[in-house]
């Protein structure tokens, strides 16, 4: 099958497989979504500021969104639009990896399937994010350069560095497959290729892409990597080795190991696949530079798996000629406990039966940065932000029509930040400012303002930068984040320091 045309029947399956989770997904978000994740906010206030760059990501799937919002809007579905496309597609192409591996019916269901069903595949694609773009482009990467191996076809080093290249204009992580490439190269007999131009030249392509996100850091004083530094430092100090392992495991679906563990086999350790061990070193590379780094979250290396499980399912179905008991003891029970876990990674539930769910199988809702919750974290983040709209607008009303001309709405994060822009269609709201991430340099026109709305933190911290601050009304919600919740919104006036040295001061990259 290496260089073969694909059999029409494989096609067939692989399209229809591509179909049913376009399909799942759809469904799912027309008559499951909870809401709006707080992340999505902050890409829709993104996509209304297009830059080259952004403090905590590259700008290709901003400009994504920029576009596709001017067609179809910003609703939460239409939006999401977009992921169940993009995952779709993505399906396909593990689909087409695993047949060019050599794998048939049975590999091909096992792959897609298996990988559809992880946790993190469902997760990170419920909503949209530049993840959504970050798992596509590492399979199309690894498709094309396993078709490099097997055709000797030098023109598509020219395609590997055009989709490198975007992959990096959407996500820096990218560089950990770039290196997993090189290496595969270097330690393998495919380094003979490095006496030709046509990896350079990719390199080159890729680079050139990448070099708008390079040339905006330059000119933001490295923002990116400040941003990088501070979540090491703070936001993932407790992460280590052990806990990036664990997750991997969990984020994957714990049994599908059945099916990442013999792709290990399948690209390292059979005699009869060996030419595909370059490929194989995109995982190990990988793993090994964010296990080395200390404090990486297993969710990092996720897409390089797919190339674990698209070989794993093709060792699986070798195994499985002489003993056909082998595919059904493994499909199965992956498959059956990707479906029960499926809840906890996607909304599948309304919120009463998911917590009847959850509670009967007696799991506590786990949370990445340590806060108690009823909710799973990634779900609780889906919640109050506009009832948070409503209750800042209730205070803002309540402003003289004079007053209501020199107000500023100050948000601790751009969770709140971007739901209040958001929801300025509906309620009434002034302008807002923040100084987390890529808001800290996006503060309107600050001339003429007298008085701020605060939404929570404690008078005392506030009198520091005020003469007066008092509350003016509360923020109440169901299934939110504890910090965002029952929050006080007060009002403030008479400046004690600029708002330039407020912005300067709070100033958060992380």
């Amino acid at each position: 099958m290496e260089n073969e045309k694909i059999p029409q029947n494989l096609l067939t399956l692989i399209i229809s497989i591509a179909f049913i989770n376009l399909l799942i997904y759809l469904i799912t978000q027309a008559f499951f979504a909870y809401g709006m994740f707080r992340d999505e906010f902050y890409y829709l206030a993104c996509a209304n500021r297009l830059d080259f760059g952004y403090v905590d990501h590259p700008p290709f799937s901003i400009w994504i969104l920029a576009m596709w919002k001017s067609l179809f809007g910003d609703s939460m579905f239409a939006i999401r639009i977009v992921p169940a496309i993009v995952t779709s597609i993505n399906l396909f192409v593990i689909g087409l990896f695993t047949i060019r591996l050599g794998g048939n019916k049975t590999a091909i269901i096992i792959s897609t399937i298996g990988f559809m069903l992880t946790p993190i595949f469902m997760g990170m694609n419920t909503i949209y994010s530049m993840n959504v773009f970050d798992f596509f482009f590492w399979i199309s990467s690894a498709y094309i350069f396993l078709r490099i191996i097997q055709t000797n076809d030098h023109k598509l080093w020219l395609l590997l560095g055009v989709v490198i290249g975007f992959g990096l204009l959407n996500k820096t992580s990218m560089l950990w497959l770039s290196s997993g490439i090189a290496l595969g190269i270097i330690f393998t007999p495919l380094r003979k290729e490095l006496r030709t131009k046509y990896p350079y030249i990719a390199a080159a392509i890729a680079l050139l892409i990448f070099s708008p996100y390079i040339i905006w850091n330059i000119s933001h004083d490295f923002a990116h990597l400040e941003f990088m530094r501070n979540a090491a430092s703070r936001k993932y100090v407790g992460l280590t080795p052990v806990s990036f392992i664990i997750d991997q495991i969990l984020i994957l679906n714990p049994l599908s190991i059945l099916i990442w563990l013999p792709g290990l086999i399948f690209y390292f350790l059979k005699k009869e696949s060996k030419q595909f061990r370059v490929v194989g070193f995109i995982w190990l590379t990988t793993f090994a530079i964010l296990f080395i780094n200390w404090h990486s979250k297993g969710e990092y290396v996720a897409a390089a798996y797919q190339i674990l499980f698209a070989g794993g399912a093709v060792m699986i179905e070798k195994w499985s000629l002489n003993k056909s008991w082998i595919k059904y003891a493994t499909a199965f029970p992956v498959i059956l406990f990707g479906i029960l876990f499926a809840p906890f990674a996607r909304p599948l539930l309304s919120v009463e039966n998911f917590l009847d769910y959850q509670n009967s199988i007696g799991l506590k809702p786990p949370s990445s940065e340590g806060h108690e919750t009823v909710l799973p974290q990634f779900y609780s983040d889906m919640f109050g932000w506009e009832d948070l709209a409503k209750n800042v607008s209730d205070v803002y009303l309540k402003l003289s029509e004079e007053e209501k001309k020199h107000t500023l709405v100050y948000c601790s994060n751009y969770g709140k930040a971007g739901s209040l822009e958001y929801y300025s269609k509906k309620h009434l709201l002034p302008k807002v400012v923040c100084p987390h991430n890529n808001y800290w340099y996006r503060w309107p026109d600050l001339k003429n303002i007298t008085t701020l709305i605060i939404i929570g933190g404690e008078i005392e911290e506030h009198l520091e930068s005020l003469e007066e601050v008092y509350e003016a009304g509360y923020h109440q919600t169901k299934y939110a984040m504890p910090y965002e919740n029952n929050l006080p919104i007060f009002i403030g006036r008479g400046f004690k320091r600029s708002l330039d040295e407020i912005r300067q001061s709070d100033k958060i990259f992380i």
